[in-house]
């Protein structure tokens, strides 16, 4: 019998539906994961250098712990943080239990109130595990590594910001109701139990969400470090967490700082951490008080190791400058899997080459300066986006990036053992972009870039010569509405000369439309 169009259509249909549930359900018991991991040099003791690194962790053997998410917390500042963040946690969660994560809610001291919920049931049924570890059932301090680091914050006085302190919490402890409890989940502030629900299942894998990092996510019985301690894969997702931290102690930095110095410790010392946009895609979730200007900064592993300079830069701006930074890490491929972040970033800073990119991901990218944000780019940027070889499905080009956003035209470069010579052009030597800056010459190791001749509409602030021969190496311009700034600079020399860094950090304030001397910064109004 002939098939009818109609017929041949609905097939089409049946068929294409049936391959997108196939392909949902081999991806969907498949975390993909993007840890932010902290190294230790092997040469310097005490230095760390930031590392991101995608892991794939099967569902079925992966549990996410919600630490503490009370409903009502003794902390009223603490209160109005965890209702903040409850929204976009119960979507993490819904998102990996969807994909056959098991979740555990582990509301400590609350679990009265849930003695007939068969989600507490589960937890006290599960087995008894034959190799529970010794200490499982207790809190945990410290562990063994962490010795070799100094605890950042003062907690002594119990961590709440708010004046006059608040009153104790009350005597009904459960969680928070905008974090959904379903009857496949489990219920427990056990260690053991959740031990035992471990071995039952073959968890390798835990993930800590919750309040407060550095009290009961990091030393609970369930916590970060007895979960290092006795074996398991462990992440932290940073930005579904909060300290108890008074920003009346030391160090005397934001609440929202001090939570980062805790993240940093434990990336360095306990376990590496990860963002909720891994699941659900979209920026990272954000405090509301958390006011400082985001730094984007797009890298990927190249022959300038951007990939390590960059990162530790942001460190620079976190810490001196009171920004925000995300850093969407391609980690050497084309796919960069945080290009969300970029829409909620104040500044974009790239620096990769010769990739083309998902399309989707391009896009995001051209909304960005299409919506008239700025942008830094450094180096091979000028050509990042012009791959060479075959195209690749799904990916796209910009072939003329350079010149369209830019206003650039780099066509190639001198030999990279002359390095070249850096002076700013006189005229322009009272741009802001150079406000504190000495001295007015100095020598990059990076070869010298062939860019001229860049746009008539980009005045030129920097010029590099190696011989004879001189060259544009940086200058601003306009892109529709968005402030641009390109530098042919960015070898990792550059990175240890003060003047680059502060050319760079002028830079990111000027193209946000800011004086460097307003920057929130990391101490305290």
């Amino acid at each position: 019998m002939k098939r009818t169009f109609l017929g041949n259509a609905i097939l089409t249909l049946v068929v294409t539906a049936a391959l997108r549930a196939a392909v949902t359900a081999e991806t969907s018991n498949t975390l993909k994961l993007q840890p932010r991991f902290r190294i230790e040099s092997p040469k310097d003791s005490g230095k760390y250098r930031i590392v991101y690194k995608t892991v794939e962790w099967e569902a079925k053997q992966t549990a996410i712990i919600i630490c503490d998410m009370w409903q009502r917390h003794w902390c009223d500042g603490a209160v109005r943080r965890g209702a903040e963040m409850a929204p976009r946690m119960n979507e993490f969660v819904g998102e990996a239990r969807r994909r056959g994560v098991l979740i555990i809610h582990a509301p400590s001291g609350g679990m009265n109130h849930y003695s007939d919920h068969p989600a507490r049931r589960r937890a006290q049924a599960a087995p008894k595990a034959a190799n529970l570890p010794k200490g499982i059932g207790r809190f945990c301090s410290q562990i063994e590594n962490e010795k070799k680091g100094t605890w950042p914050i003062d907690q002594s006085d119990g961590g709440c910001d708010d004046q006059p302190r608040c009153p104790d919490r009350p005597n009904d402890v459960h969680q928070t109701n905008a974090i959904a409890i379903h009857s496949e989940d489990a219920i427990t502030d056990s260690g053991v139990e959740c031990w035992n629900l471990f071995e039952q299942r073959g968890i390798k894998n835990v993930v800590l969400v919750g309040v407060h990092t550095n009290m009961c996510v990091i030393g609970r019985p369930f916590g970060l470090r007895n979960m290092v301690r006795c074996g398991k894969n462990v992440v932290l997702v940073r930005d579904l967490t909060d300290t108890m931290y008074n920003s009346r102690k030391a160090p005397y930095v934001r609440h929202v700082r001090g939570t980062e110095l805790i993240v940093e410790h434990i990336e360095k010392l306990v376990c590496p951490t990860v963002t909720s946009s891994s699941l659900l895609g979209g920026p990272a979730q954000r405090f509301k008080q958390d006011d400082r200007p985001h730094v984007a900064i797009i890298v990927s592993d190249d022959h300038y190791h951007a990939d390590k300079t960059l990162p530790q830069f942001a460190e620079e701006l976190r810490a001196k400058y009171g920004c925000y930074c995300t850093v969407i890490h391609g980690e050497g491929t084309n796919r960069f899997p945080a290009m969300d972040e970029l829409k909620a970033a104040d500044v974009a800073v790239l620096f990769i080459r010769r990739l083309a990119l998902p399309k989707g991901q391009l896009d995001v990218f051209r909304s960005y300066l299409d919506a008239g944000k700025p942008l830094v780019a450094l180096r091979t940027a000028s050509h990042a986006f012009a791959a060479r070889g075959k195209g690749i499905a799904g990916h796209v080009q910009w072939r003329n990036f350079d010149a369209e956003v830019l206003g650039g035209n780099y066509h190639g470069h001198g030999p990279n053992a002359a390095g070249c010579d850096v002076s700013i052009v006189p005229e322009h030597a009272n741009h802001p972009i150079f406000a504190g800056f000495e001295p007015a010459e100095w020598h990059s190791s990076g070869s010298l870039y062939y860019t001229s001749p860049v746009n008539k509409d980009a005045p030129i602030l920097l010029t590099g010569s190696a011989g004879d021969r001189m060259e544009p190496v940086a200058w601003t311009r306009h892109y529709k509405k968005a402030r641009v700034f390109y530098a042919a600079l960015g070898h990792p020399s550059d990175f240890q000369q003060p003047q680059f860094r502060t050319l760079l950090v002028n830079a990111l304030f000027w193209a946000m439309d800011k004086p460097v001397s307003e920057a929130v910064g990391a101490k305290t109004p």
